[in-house]
């Protein structure tokens, strides 16, 4: 809309808003003559004519130049006014547009998604560039995917922009910005100076962890949030099949729901096994609250479980989730150990023993011919290290207590006294159904996980149980010992867990998820994009991998008898065959709070810098006054010239 602004006072308008009338006046003046005598008065008809007139005024006539005078006042004071209007503002020699494409940017609270909004908001960004901007799009979720690199071909950019598909991922910020800063900080990318600052667009809703130890040098960051300001959604956050407590011989399916809405929820789940439906329930859930859901399944020897809640909520990709019951295989567990009677009692426990082999060994084993063959080999599940450490990393998952794995990856800061536990990750299978309340700590190492890790237990003083990735297999680590020797040879305990109740808990949910026993129970429940290791007793065989869609994907076998694979975009289950056999299942689930929180965050934080929410485009105002007072200029010269055209004739 367009706008004025006044730049005279009242007084000053009064003086200018005179003289288009004193100018119309002087038209109307009659030129005084002097009577002359010529030979003729015939080519003097106008002057003798004015001789007739007595008065001093005159009839106007049309004439040009007061036409053009007045056009020349008129633009001045239109000048003065400033007119104008807003405009979007132009994102900037250099934009890089990074659009959030995890999964809760798949909610509907903005029609018909949060990642459609995002998207269109790009585009009016990318319409906005002037000639000779240049601008590159970059994906991002929990990895960051280089749409377009830096072009000044709109029509590429609105092409990388429509190409951005959703993902089931979870979002973090930390990759897209390394991939922006490499190519906006001082330096060159192809023809183009990449040293001078660029604007750095980020859509998304903000549900992304805090970026630590980053500097943004030369981007200018400007946060678009998408969403609502209240948006429905009950999650389904985890699910596990276990044992019956009393009857081994049984199974049950363990979920747990979430509501993270403003507003009591009503909901109904829906349990099938292999497509047909088993069991229902119906409950409500209160606002922030969480509600267990418990399924007796029986005597199941294997098959799909999958579970659905109806919700009529904002996000739809957190109302399903699968578990995959696969025919029994025990875990094969190593314990390496100087001496530890309550871990050993753990392992002996009735259920550890049904579900792996657990063969404890001296920490002098590590260095023995054998242990680095099947280590090797990786003819483990799970090795556990109590307080003493390998050369190098087995080819299976660890647990290690009191030590850090060998490798400069994982950190450890120094030791601290009575840190106290203040939060537990109930979400992951480690630590379901365990109360870590009552649990003290004498002394630990607050850890720092290298990137991709997951802390469990966090304490007033740092992390103290924390998972991290390691080609394919997991590492668990334990800030702190159960048990030590003193100096007079004596036992000195490290905390009270090993004699609480949730300790041989705790152990169970080692050999299930980590030693690879939850097998005999259910496939692992991966995380879009997380990589799985497959094992096949016949490693001539090749195995292939059908994915929720149907695609099928052959798999090259990395170790004897051990595949890798990656491609876990999906949500659902996965089968693995080998020919026309089915030999295993797994499933993928988001099972992430944080993307099923769909709260918007107003800011978000990026190292040292808190950057605002901007909700609309930055708008800003252009003005034509300049323009305005050219064109009186051209008038007037026009007006000067046809004046002495006039007067040389």
């Amino acid at each position: 809309m367009p706008e004025l602004i006044s730049a005279l006072s009242w007084w000053q308008w009064v003086i200018l808003a005179a003289v288009p009338p004193a100018i119309v006046a002087l038209y109307f003046l009659k030129l005084k003559r002097r009577p002359v005598e010529v030979p003729s008065t015939y080519l003097w008809h106008k002057s003798i004519e004015d001789l007739h007139v007595n008065t001093i005024w005159q009839r106007l006539r049309n004439n040009l130049l007061l036409y053009l005078q007045l056009a020349v006042v008129a633009l001045v004071m239109l000048a003065v006014l400033q007119p104008g209007w807003r405009s979007h503002k132009a994102p900037g020699k250099h934009a890089i547009f990074l659009i959030d494409n995890s999964a809760s940017m798949q909610a509907t609270d903005l029609e018909p998604s949060r990642l459609a909004e995002a998207k269109r908001q790009a585009l009016e960004e990318i319409e906005q560039m002037a000639a000779g901007d240049v601008g590159m799009v970059i994906a991002f979720s929990d990895t960051a995917d280089v749409k377009q690199s830096f072009t000044d071909n709109l029509r590429d950019l609105r092409r990388a922009v429509e190409s951005i598909q959703p993902t089931g991922r979870a979002t973090s910020l930390f990759e897209a910005l390394k991939v922006a800063s490499g190519l906006a900080n001082p330096g060159t990318s192809g023809d183009i100076d990449t040293s001078i600052p660029a604007t750095l667009f980020i859509f998304s809703d903000g549900r992304f962890e805090k970026v630590s130890g980053f500097t943004l040098g030369n981007l200018e960051p400007v946060y678009r949030p998408i969403g609502t300001a209240a948006p429905a959604n009950v999650g389904i956050v985890a699910m596990s099949v276990r044992r019956h407590e009393t009857r081994p011989a049984e199974l049950q399916a363990f979920a747990r729901l979430q509501n993270f809405g403003p507003d009591e929820a009503s909901v109904s789940v829906d349990l099938a096994l292999d497509g047909r439906q088993i069991d229902s329930s119906r409950f409500t859930v209160s606002a922030g609250q969480t509600h267990g859901v418990v399924f007796n399944l029986g005597a199941l020897e294997s098959g799909v479980l999958h579970l659905k809640a109806s919700t009529g909520d904002h996000l739809a990709l957190d109302d399903e989730a699968w578990i995959a019951v696969n025919k029994p295989r025990r875990a094969r567990v190593l314990v390496a150990t100087p001496g530890n009677p309550d871990l050993e009692r753990a392992l002996g426990t009735a259920p550890v023993q049904e579900i792996a082999d657990v063969a404890i060994v001296p920490p002098a084993f590590l260095e023995a011919e054998e242990y680095r063959r099947k280590a090797g080999a990786g003819q483990y599940d799970l090795v556990i290290y109590d307080r003493c450490v390998p050369t190098e990393s087995p080819q299976a998952n660890t647990f290690f207590i009191g030590r850090l794995p060998p490798g400069d990856a994982w950190k450890a800061e120094p030791k601290r006294s009575l840190p106290q536990i203040i939060d537990v990750d109930p979400s992951h299978p480690l630590m379901e159904w365990l109360d870590l309340g009552d649990v003290d700590v004498a002394e630990a190492t607050p850890l720092r996980a290298p990137p991709g890790g997951r802390v469990l237990v966090d304490s007033n003083r740092g992390p103290l149980l924390a998972l991290a990735p390691r080609e394919g297999f997991e590492d668990l680590v334990l800030g702190f010992v159960l048990v030590d020797q003193s100096a007079e040879g004596g036992k000195a305990y490290g905390t009270n867990w090993i004699v609480r109740r949730s300790f041989p808990t705790f152990v169970l949910n080692l050999c299930n998820y980590l030693g690879r026993g939850i097998s005999t129970l259910s496939a692992d429940t991966l995380r879009p994009g997380q990589q799985v290791f497959l094992d096949c007793s016949t490693p001539t065989r090749t195995l292939r991998v059908r994915t929720p869609s149907g695609q099928e994907i052959g798999l090259a076998e990395v170790q004897s008898g051990k595949y890798q694979f990656s491609r876990t975009n999906e949500l659902g289950v996965y089968d693995v065959r080998s020919g026309d056999e089915v030999i295993q299942h797994f499933a993928v689930n988001l099972f992430q709070p944080s993307e099923s929180d769909l709260r918007v965050e107003p800011r978000v934080e990026i190292g040292q810098v808190a950057v605002a929410g901007q909700a609309a485009p930055e708008t800003t105002r252009r003005e034509i006054w300049k323009l305005l007072l050219t064109g009186g200029l051209a008038v007037l010269l026009l007006e000067w010239y046809i004046y002495t055209r006039r007067i040389s004739m």
